[in-house]
């Protein structure tokens, strides 16, 4: 029998949602979908394949915040730019 020496990694589930909700939405739900599997994949003993799932898990949740900033930032600067040239 094997021991397992390894720990859980973090799944970062939480980081996904938060993401999904408050940043890109289609970028955040392929973050959950990845944090979603590492739980199962440790405990069926595919430690390796946890840890890759969930440092894939927070690459998409980050880039699905930074995509999310930058829509913003983009909005932000169409909205302004609106309002300053109507008040021209």
């Amino acid at each position: 029998m094997q021991q397992n020496n390894m720990m859980k990694p973090d799944n970062n589930l939480v980081l996904a949602i938060i993401s999904t909700v408050c940043c890109c939405l289609p970028i955040g739900i392929y973050a959950i979908v990845k944090a979603a599997k590492v739980d199962s994949l440790y405990n069926s003993g595919q430690y390796e394949a946890a840890a890759f799932e969930a440092s894939e898990a927070k690459k998409w949740s980050i880039i699905a915040i930074c995509v999310g900033a930058v829509i913003q930032i983009i909005y932000i600067a169409i909205y302004g730019f609106t309002i300053f040239t109507q008040l021209m």
